[in-house]
């Protein structure tokens, strides 16, 4: 449940009506995100955005629920911090995280600052002209969870674009990934099954922070035509890739509630494209699977430490085979291939089908040396 989900540090004071306040983190801090740390670094060292006494500029924030300086919202803590905040960005889930996965988000205002909010989720993937007439700066602060079919990679992804296509300057703000210690899983074909859930030539995962990802973006050229972003990533402190299970301050959306399932979720996510159930509309969303009666819990089951497809395979055992995968090729789009699925079919062992995606793994690993923050 959410209350197994810890918080990191809390770096807030009170102010004088009991609210959390603005105070910046100490630079000697053992942990820090880049939310935490924007204070201590030069983002624009000619304009000394974010520093004492606030950036006047025009700023837009691409912000959810998991968007935290301490125990305060980023909004809130730009807010006192004196930054001219214009409007809010939301991705799927909402600006407050309630709305289920593929739920229609729609533009609203936020009612504790005012502010207009804008949704990136349903047909407006992309902030419009229109919306960005007015702003001089976007700042990008989402909790990824690492893995290539969680839609806040898109969302980062078209921002960028629409950024570059518009000279306007992203920050990026970094935070842990929790699956960040492993690469593995196919990488998908951009040719035939590009979209929402997978946009780039990546493994299901990456191990990367969100700020390296934002990095490869740009060096590869994926953006439209080739464009480049003015990207600045403000890094954290004290991040060790290595550490498994990073306890997250926030759940980062409404059906990965506990570090457990956020671990289970890169093996289990390939269920949505099954007419197996992971768990959704019940107290624990993917930490197990289910076919009509028959259960595979895994509340008690220690994640594992990489992708598998154990899962997948035992389920595929005992459900007919006509109605295991979802006719819509969903599958296919979360796999990243037309591979995986035949290879299940024709019934490869998972030793089998892994060493098929090694070559595209040590091509993947070398590209992303280059753009890793944290050696």
């Amino acid at each position: 449940m959410l209350s197994q989900l810890l918080f990191f540090s809390c770096h807030a004071q009170s102010s004088e009506d009991g609210d959390p306040g603005y105070e910046p983190l100490s630079p000697d801090s053992a942990f820090a995100t880049g939310a935490e740390n924007l204070w201590n670094h030069e983002v624009f060292p000619t304009m000394f955005l974010f520093r004492e006494g606030g950036y006047k500029g025009r700023t837009a924030v691409v912000a959810n629920q998991t968007s935290v300086v301490g125990a305060t919202h980023l909004v809130d803590t730009l807010l006192r911090a004196g930054v001219n905040v214009t409007k809010i960005f939301c991705p799927e889930h909402g600006f407050r995280g309630t709305a289920a996965a593929g739920a229609k988000v729609d533009n609203s205002t936020d009612p504790k600052t005012g502010l207009p909010i804008i949704s990136l989720y349903g047909k407006n993937k992309k902030p419009t002209t229109e919306q960005l007439k007015d702003v001089d700066v976007v700042l990008f602060d989402l909790q990824d969870v690492g893995c290539r079919f969680y839609t806040y990679l898109s969302t980062l992804h078209y921002v960028m674009e629409a950024c570059a296509e518009r000279d306007i300057p992203l920050v990026v703000l970094d935070r842990p990934n929790p699956n960040g210690h492993y690469i593995d899983g196919p990488v998908l074909d951009t040719a035939y099954y590009r979209s929402f859930v997978g946009m780039h030539p990546v493994p299901v995962v990456y191990g990367m922070t969100i700020g390296e990802y934002a990095q490869m973006i740009n060096g590869e050229g994926w953006l439209k035509g080739g464009l480049k972003c003015d990207l600045t990533v403000v890094p954290m402190q004290g991040y060790k890739r290595d550490s498994v299970g990073y306890q997250l301050p926030v759940a980062p959306s409404p059906n990965l509630r506990t570090s457990h399932a956020v671990a289970l979720y890169p093996s289990l996510c390939l269920f949505e494209g099954t007419n197996c159930g992971v768990g959704r509309g019940t107290d624990h969303p993917f930490e197990w699977v289910t076919y009509g009666t028959d259960t595979l819990d895994l509340r008690q089951e220690n994640a594992p430490a990489a992708f598998s497809l154990k899962y997948l395979m035992e389920m595929y055992r005992r459900v007919p085979k006509d109605q295991f995968f979802l006719k819509s090729n969903f599958f296919e789009k979360l796999a990243g291939n037309g591979d995986l699925r035949r290879q299940i079919e024709a019934g490869m062992s998972e030793a089998e089908i892994r060493s098929t995606w090694q070559p595209a793994l040590d091509q993947f690993k070398e590209i992303r040396e280059k753009y890793l923050i944290y050696k």
